[in-house]
């Protein structure tokens, strides 16, 4: 608050101000005592001080003698609002990298066990229906005990969420199926060279279906991502179309996973941990009735058996790491999310992509030609040119 102060030129002596201008030779702070209700008829003796009075600079102050009228402008501290300064310690700075730093390792981790425990079961047990239920369930008996015993909180959410929430969970059914069945067909690797052109199918679906338009850098990096996927399909040594194709259904059901999930979850307050296990739930009522239509329990028995007599106790196990993965590194994925900025997580996934293709590689000996690794390395710097071109 900015307030002023008039007095007649008798109330001020020579002893205390000269008609000279004050050489400063460097701003100070001043102290004035407050002056409040000053009358023109009012001597110096009614002046009264109440509160401190602060003047913001005193740089070229010059005060002069005009027409026996003197006027101070003056800045009352006690009235003035706070400024709003967000200072970031630089020990809470180091922490929240460290904490960031420590998500995204775990997030590549998780997603590399997943990947290879779930290969593993795909080779012995080929039937990409049950498995993708077994990592629904697995996920969401976890989070569901976790509520039952308050080691995590209850998601506070009502029938307009579960509306909200079904689209999102058809979508995410479709291509966690998709993903899965291509895994069975092909190699790891390739799957995601090809999951790696979701870029692609985001810019084309938002473009011609939702009418949105993109600066030309981000079309421009559409080129590299769809040039070097052409490139890795087309001298893939072990090419399976139905493989080919679950990755390209499981880029468009994601695609529209996450259109959905803007729109029609907006103003929902839920964590990004229990977001994710109220989709899996979802998800899982979905899936189940559509697994066992498409190949039915006689054929999970007697594929389990076989897989049990070949591979042994061990195959349990496989199975029961490959559920509990899959969730673990959706969740961590999700709760990342509360953390970081959608431009680190695109920077985040890219890099997740590119350790599970090396680890696949390293793990089941995939045979790679030079040209197929070129094509494979084009669509990955491709979609890191799309991160940075879209925001």
């Amino acid at each position: 608050m900015i307030s002023s102060m008039k007095c007649t030129a008798s109330s001020l002596t020579c002893s205390a101000f000269s008609n000279r201008k004050l050489s400063i030779a460097r701003p100070q702070l001043v102290t004035l005592p407050t002056i409040n209700n000053v009358e023109q008829n009012m001597g110096p003796s009614q002046l009264c001080s109440q509160k401190p009075l602060y003047l913001s600079s005193t740089e070229n102050l010059a005060l002069v003698r005009r027409r026996r009228v003197t006027e101070c402008q003056a800045y009352e501290a006690d009235r003035s609002r706070p400024l709003e300064i967000n200072i970031e310690l630089p020990a809470e700075e180091a922490a929240q990298r460290f904490k960031i730093g420590v998500y995204f390792a775990t997030w590549w981790a998780l997603n590399v066990v997943f990947n290879i425990y779930n290969k593993k079961v795909l080779n012995a047990f080929p039937y990409p229906w049950l498995t993708s239920t077994l990592s629904l369930a697995a996920g969401s008996l976890m989070m569901l005990v976790s509520w039952a015993t308050r080691v995590a909180e209850v998601p506070k959410v009502n029938l307009d969420f579960w509306k909200a929430l079904f689209p999102v969970a058809v979508a995410h059914t479709i291509g966690h199926v998709a993903a899965t069945v291509s895994m069975s067909k092909v190699a790891v690797s390739f799957t995601h060279i090809i999951k790696s052109g979701e870029p692609a199918f985001s810019v084309l679906v938002s473009r011609f279906l939702l009418g949105e338009a993109f600066p030309m850098p981000v079309y421009l990096s559409l080129l590299p991502i769809i040039g070097g996927c052409a490139l890795a399909a087309v001298t893939e040594l072990n090419f399976n179309m139905i493989g080919f194709m679950g990755a390209m259904i499981s880029n468009l059901a994601f695609v529209f996973r996450n259109i959905f999930s803007k729109k029609g979850m907006k103003g929902m307050s839920v964590s990004g941990m229990n977001y994710y296990a109220c989709l899996s739930i979802m998800s899982l009522l979905i899936l189940t009735p559509f697994a066992i239509a498409v190949e039915g329990p006689k054929v999970w028995a007697a594929g389990w058996q076989t897989a049990v007599s070949q591979i042994g106790p061990n195959f349990v196990w496989w199975v029961a790491a490959q559920s509990v993965f899959y969730h673990l590194y959706n969740q961590v994925s999700y709760m990342s999310l509360d953390q970081i900025s959608p431009l680190t997580f695109s920077i985040g996934n890219t890099m997740k992509r590119i350790s599970v293709i090396v680890s696949s590689i390293l793990i089941f000996h995939t045979p790679v030609q030079p040209i197929n690794a070129l094509g494979a390395a084009i669509a990955i710097l491709g979609t890191f040119l799309y991160s940075q071109a879209k925001q």
